[in-house]
């Protein structure tokens, strides 16, 4: 058994590309992450949440995931106002920034576990003041890490990425597919493609 230590429904629907069952069970692991950010520091934070709901089972292989976005060497976490969504928006205005994807793997079973992370690099648009108050108003950036959505009306604020676009979502698909495969769980038969 696979489970989801996330309640992210885009987690859960890049995962489905993968694994045809799992389960969910959300960690409520604390997410603050110390300075420097780095993606050792955020790995270990997708094992935390992976050790935390294994705990509570007597098996199976559970994936804990955190994506982080970085700009200037901070940590920009999920707004949790339509004000701090909007100063987050215009600080990464015209810039660019990293988007840290941790991944990791545990067997509840066994204890064994494997981790990655996968840094992504995303250019955001000199968008106007106008595009931030209209993408504010959708709700949308409430609940993003960096307060926006690549896959979803967030995208017409980004120029251009390089890396991976399922990491920048919230799960590297490569990386997982090859953690899961590791821990001997059935996943689709061919390594998703690499992404650009």
């Amino acid at each position: 058994m696979v489970v989801l230590a996330s309640a992210s429904p885009r987690r859960r629907e890049l995962l489905a590309r993968l694994v045809a069952d799992f389960a969910v069970v959300p960690s409520g692991v604390d997410e603050r992450l110390a300075h420097p950010v780095t993606p050792a520091a955020v790995a270990a934070l997708a094992a935390r949440k992976a050790r935390a709901v294994a705990a509570r089972l007597g098996g199976g292989v559970v994936l804990g995931a955190d994506t982080v976005v970085v700009l200037d060497g901070e940590a920009l976490g999920k707004p949790a106002t339509a004000d701090e969504a909007r100063a987050m928006l215009r600080r990464l205005r015209g810039r660019a920034h990293e988007v840290i994807t941790g991944v990791a793997v545990v067997d509840a079973a066994s204890g064994r576990e494997a981790t990655d992370a996968v840094t992504s690099r995303v250019w955001m648009a000199a968008y106007p003041d106008a595009a931030i108050e209209a993408y504010v108003a959708t709700g949308e950036p409430l609940d993003k890490a960096g307060a926006y959505a690549i896959q979803g009306g967030g995208a017409a604020l980004v120029a251009r990425y390089e890396g991976s676009w399922s990491a920048i979502v919230g799960l590297p698909l490569a990386a997982t597919w090859r953690l899961l495969r590791a821990l001997g769980v059935p996943v689709t038969a061919e390594a998703p493609a690499p992404e650009a």
